[in-house]
């Protein structure tokens, strides 16, 4: 709670569904159809043109690195895979609403009889773009309303404003995106932005004004991201009814921190994936670069998915994280972490899990929290390959704890204490993936392990958001 994330405000182009020949309508028997695949594949051709109709304000050298592997291709198999990798590549770039290729022979002066040309005819974005939408975060809901500015100096330069209003959080703030030319994925965002949010768990308002710099490259098969952020932070009582223990934390301060994320992700989806592993390791360092809030904060975040008989998914997960203050000074609410609800330990409520001072929860300085799913598809299989399969029904086990440590102690006792009081959780529900935006969960729960102060939720839960355990 309290951290500003910089969200992604202009997700890149969705790959759409791949159009072609399925293998049963083709009528021909298969060794006639890998002959012709034979016959294609080793007819030498060579690419001497390539055309790039409907450009406007696009620079010509920020295509080029797009479509150079075009020219490698040595025949017309290899052409055509090339050509559709560059189409890719071009709409990735979210400067061009429509992308097409054109193949046809080589014509006129120098034309080679195995010569080829191939053109791309785009269809550039307006100057301006507005847009409307929704966002769903982890239970809650926003309406946002953006003015973009795409490809504004003509290398795929973005500038985006976004005003978000939401059922605990309102938003406003004004983002720059570059991209290195020919690396996308290597790219530099700067952000203005102000937040209020209300957190009702601990009786708190939260206003945040700030600004960041964030620099992301790939290394090796990680994304990796360095990210400085200055931010103004103004705490106060939600209620009149807040605790003495939050009315202390209120007031102003001001957070300057450097932060390093690494990602590895070969999920083959990050809603409900049926494969594939994450691992995310975050680390941030506030105090070194001004400001009074002092700290070392790491956490990570580790999934395995694996994909079993009759359709289903085992899936594991772990989180886990540490706040250690630097100097004398204590901790901030807005820094410490935050355990429970519907979308981390099930059958407790929202962040209500851990500290708390007269039913205000307070955070922790240390946490981890592991589940376990098995998903399955709706018994009997309604709607079987439409609406049904974006249905899948789940048996869960969560646990975990949260806790604040004496850093004097040392890490035998860290460790000792992570251990003690385990909240866990066990039960089943129907889980509805929203696209690859969101999902939805409709859980009947029963918490174990409950301790004094922690609220429960014991029965039916209903949970929305991006990130679950």
């Amino acid at each position: 709670m309290g951290t500003v994330h910089a969200r992604s405000l202009d997700p890149l182009p969705m790959r759409g569904p791949e159009l072609g020949i399925h293998p049963d309508d083709i009528e021909a028997p298969e060794i006639e159809h890998e002959q012709k695949q034979e016959v294609l594949e080793n007819k030498n051709v060579v690419v001497q043109r390539v055309h790039i109709d409907g450009l406007g304000r696009t620079k010509d050298d920020l295509l080029t690195y797009e479509i150079k592997e075009v020219f490698r291709a040595k025949n017309l198999i290899d052409v055509m895979r090339k050509s559709h990798e560059a189409r890719q590549k071009l709409l990735r770039l979210g400067i061009f609403r429509k992308v097409e290729v054109v193949i046809d022979t080589s014509r006129g002066d120098g034309a080679l009889p195995n010569g080829l040309d191939v053109t791309f005819e785009v269809t550039e974005l307006r100057r301006m773009t507005g847009s409307y939408n929704t966002m769903v975060g982890n239970n809650e809901g926003s309406m946002v309303l953006g003015l973009k500015l795409p490809n504004v100096l003509g290398r795929a330069e973005k500038m985006n404003f976004q005003f978000s209003y939401g059922t605990k959080e309102t938003s406003y703030g004004l983002s720059f995106f570059k991209p290195q030319p020919g690396n996308f994925e290597r790219n530099i965002t700067l952000n203005m932005y102000k937040v209020t949010g209300q957190f009702p768990w601990s009786s708190l308002r939260e206003t945040d004004r700030g600004i960041s710099g964030e620099m992301s490259f790939p290394l090796w098969k990680t994304s990796q991201t360095l990210k400085w952020e200055g931010v103004w932070r103004e705490l106060g009582c939600l209620a009149r009814t807040a605790s003495f223990a939050v009315r202390e934390e209120s007031g102003h301060s001001l957070k300057s921190s450097l932060s390093h994320s690494m990602v590895i992700d070969t999920r083959n989806s990050s809603i409900l994936p049926r494969k594939g592993g994450l691992l995310k390791i975050h680390q941030e360092l506030a105090g070194y670069t001004g400001g009074d809030a002092s700290f070392l904060k790491e956490d990570f975040e580790i999934q395995l998915n694996k994909t079993l008989f009759w359709d289903s998914v085992l899936s594991a997960s772990m989180w886990g994280g540490l706040l250690l203050p630097i100097g004398d000074k204590p901790t901030s609410i807005a820094d410490r972490f935050y355990l429970g609800g519907p979308t981390s330990i099930r059958g407790f409520s929202m962040y209500s899990l851990g500290p708390q001072s007269e039913g205000d929860y307070l955070g922790g300085e240390g946490y981890w929290a592991g589940g376990l799913h098995l998903y399955t598809p709706l018994p009997f299989r309604p709607g079987k390959g439409g609406f049904g399969d974006l249905f899948r029904t789940h048996f869960f086990l969560n646990a975990g704890n949260l806790c604040n440590l004496n850093y004097g102690e040392g890490p035998k006792a860290h460790l000792k204490k992570l251990a003690e009081c385990i909240r866990w959780s066990y039960g089943v529900g129907v889980v509805l993936r929203l696209g690859n935006i969101a999902r939805l969960e409709l859980n009947y729960c029963i918490p174990m392990g409950v301790q004094s102060g922690d609220r429960i939720c014991d029965g039916v839960q209903f949970g929305a958001g991006i990130r679950f355990l």
